[in-house]
């Protein structure tokens, strides 16, 4: 006999954040939103999942945050977007969500049974259908294994072990409330190619597209409170929305047949919550306080929806067409700095409309958080991380070009100088093992990219982190008239120096294979300097 429910998400405490008075504490649903304003933080130790989180947060966000009677989700007031940001800043200046509308979007307009983990009819973001679907060849059920869900885990014989050690064959339960945090990783993040197969037809398909998040970067406007952050991650009105489909979030309808056409892209709910590609059921214990196994598989085969992403930077790739930057665990979130400063005015470059049109009295306090993890288009999981930025949105162009501009210097020197480094330091190791060498100060030095030697990747690793602290240092409006060339090619010269070291230094063909990467590097800096 199948028993339904067992973790309500409104209640249980699963989401761990930190107060304003400094303890941590977990919360359901309910608590976060009614306790939004005395939050500082969210403290999710998987920031895949915080990012996923933050978007379903942000749905349920603008279903209940109210002026009057006008919600944030309003489609009236929506088709005006100077009306939406009057109507957002009379919500920010309640600096709270009203608990009535809390109590009342969980407990009445959403059906019974949505938000809990394991209800048999519709678990919240699951599929139950995939009990019957996902079978082998003898129709038995033919689960994933909890493995396969937790991120980090290994799975298979090549899996990469991140936190921990599990094997498929003696896999481990994970609490449920950690399942949850896996849950939203799997869907926002989850890879492509083959998956446990999934029978609808009399094909059982077993292959299935990218998560909508995958190998992504996602960058929120931060607030010292997290009441400010949720009201201002609600994303204003796109273009790419349909205006005449009703909007549900997948906890506000019934379950889509995977073989169907996909639902219109609407505003804000299926922006943020309906664009996955995956399908999840969570196999709970007896006492349903952790799940033993999933089932992890497709849940569409439907070309992905062409809609923006409110919370990512776009590049411009060589075929002119745009997509998300991607995530990469060794690039400090700095170096993304004059991204979301400056305006889109060089044609490469989208920043995040979520960091458009920011209140202004709210500029001086406003951080930026984001959320990475670097993956490959498949399989292949590297590293997840999250960082944030000081007050730095006050200084956005359209609010502070001199500023705005004078980040940006400070960037793209920090940026010529890597790479500079990067260069000088393959040709000191060129230089200094190369016998045929031609060691005038004008010869040209042919660099073998297969064989770059070391020097390079340790003088990057050196330099990055005091770059980072000359960036800061200079990043400040008392700055930003001075020079900023020689801090940065300094700290090159020393990550060089650094990477060759004191005792390579005292042969001949090294000291003047440093002395040339030195002259490279020394080139940065403007004739005004170089005295």
């Amino acid at each position: 006999m199948l028993v339904s429910g067992g973790f309500d998400l409104r209640d249980e405490p699963w989401i761990p954040v930190r107060l304003l008075t400094g303890e941590s504490v977990r919360l359901g649903l309910r608590g976060l939103f009614k306790q939004a304003h005395e939050i500082a933080d969210l403290e999710l130790v998987v920031p895949p999942a915080a990012a996923g989180l933050l978007r379903v947060l942000a749905a349920i966000t603008a279903r209940i945050a109210q002026a009057g009677r006008a919600r944030l989700d309003n489609r009236g007031i929506a088709e005006d977007i100077d009306d939406w940001h009057a109507l957002r800043r009379r919500v920010l200046q309640q600096h709270r969500f009203d608990p009535d509308a809390v109590d009342a979007y969980l407990d009445k307009e959403v059906p019974e049974g949505r938000f809990d983990l394991f209800d048999v009819q519709r678990p919240f973001l699951q599929d139950p259908r995939l009990a019957v679907e996902c079978t082998d060849s003898k129709g038995a059920p033919n689960p994933s294994g909890v493995n396969k869900l937790v991120m980090g885990r290994p799975t298979g014989v090549n899996g990469a072990v991140l936190f921990g050690h599990f094997t498929d064959t003696a896999p481990v339960a994970v609490p449920a409330a950690e399942a949850v945090w896996h849950l939203l990783a799997q869907l926002y993040f989850g890879p492509s190619g083959q998956c446990t197969p999934r029978r609808i037809t009399s094909q059982r398909a077993g292959s299935g597209d990218a998560a909508p998040l995958r190998k992504s970067l996602s960058y929120f406007a931060w607030a010292p409170d997290l009441f400010t952050s949720l009201v201002l991650a609600v994303p204003g009105p796109q273009a790419e929305a349909d205006w005449e489909a009703e909007d549900a979030c997948p906890w506000e309808e019934e379950l889509n047949a995977p073989l169907d056409p996909l639902p219109a892209m609407t505003w804000p709910g299926r922006l943020l919550t309906g664009r996955f590609r995956h399908a999840v059921l969570l196999v709970p214990s007896a006492d349903r306080r952790s799940v033993t196994d999933a089932y992890i598989t497709w849940s569409t085969h439907e070309a992905a929806p062409a809609v923006r992403d409110p919370f990512q930077i776009l590049d411009r790739r060589k075929d002119g067409a745009f997509q998300p930057r991607e995530a990469d665990g060794s690039r400090a979130l700095w170096r993304d700095i004059d991204s979301l400063l400056l305006k889109d005015s060089k044609q490469d470059v989208q920043r995040p409309p979520c960091l458009e049109d920011l209140p202004k009295r709210l500029l001086p306090v406003l951080r930026v958080r984001a959320y990475g993890f670097e993956q490959d288009g498949q399989q292949k999981d590297s590293v997840w991380f999250q960082a944030t930025t000081p007050p730095v949105l006050q200084w956005q162009e359209q609010s502070d070009p001199q500023m705005a501009h004078h980040v940006n210097r400070c960037h793209r020197i920090a940026e010529d100088a890597g790479s500079r480094l990067d260069f000088a330091a393959k040709v000191a190791w060129r230089i200094a093992t190369d016998v045929n060498a031609d060691l005038s100060a004008k010869a040209k030095i042919r660099i073998d990219q297969r064989k770059p030697g070391p020097w390079a990747a340790v003088a990057l690793a050196r330099y990055w982190p005091s770059a980072e602290r000359e960036f800061w240092r200079l990043a400040t409006p008392g700055q930003a008239a001075s020079a900023v060339e020689r801090p940065f090619v300094e700290a090159a010269l020393a990550a060089l120096d650094e990477a060759i070291g004191p005792v390579n230094r005292t042969d001949i063909r090294v000291a003047r294979a440093r002395s040339r990467a030195r002259a490279i590097l020394a080139s940065l800096l403007p004739s005004s300097q170089t005295a």
